[in-house]
């Protein structure tokens, strides 16, 4: 039995669980999720908990059933308390400015990089770092991506933008190996 799979979900108050034939909304005070049904999964909402059991014993309901179940858990979480993402502008002249749903680059271009922002995501600003939050937590992490794609922190002098956690290897410069 899948480990991650087994364990009950557990529904906060606020939030509301509706079970269709083709997807599940989850509906909580940050917003509105869909999470589309396994026909290979029995879902079951009782006394505030949510449970997935597998139909049957076989190899796609197995890897199912793990999957599944965190979805779920994403999408309760993401309704109730949001998920975020945090991005730090590294550079000389290097800037970033939220203009409504907007975000403006200046990241060593001869001109700003415009990026939307889609519906559920929103942006803030302080000094260098640029934070994004929302319901969707794949969402977040795919706009994150896609802002971070637009400089990627470069190893010699570490300029770019990057996640607030991210680590990155320096390397030596072509003078710094001689002695």
């Amino acid at each position: 039995m899948s480990r991650i799979g087994r364990l009950p979900i557990s529904v906060p108050k606020g939030v509301e669980i509706t079970i269709g034939t083709d997807d599940i909304k989850v509906k909580g005070p940050n917003g509105e999720l869909h999470t589309p049904v396994c026909p290979l999964l029995d879902y079951e909402l009782k006394d505030g908990t949510l449970t997935l059991t597998r139909k049957e014993d076989n190899r796609q309901s197995r890897s199912q059933h793990g999957l599944r179940r965190t979805l779920l858990s994403n999408a309760v979480k993401g309704v109730t308390e949001g998920f975020s993402k945090a991005l730090e502008v590294i550079g000389v002249g290097y800037r970033v400015a939220v203009k409504g749903n907007m975000i403006e680059l200046f990241v060593g271009f001869s001109h700003p990089v415009l990026v939307d922002l889609p519906d559920g995501i929103k942006a803030k600003v302080e000094g260098q770092i640029l934070t994004l939050s929302g319901a969707d937590k794949n969402q977040v992490g795919e706009m994150a991506a896609r802002i971070r794609r637009i400089r990627k922190p470069e190893p010699y002098k570490g300029k770019g933008i990057k996640y607030v956690n991210e680590t990155i290897r320096r390397k030596v410069g072509k003078s710094g190996g001689k002695k």
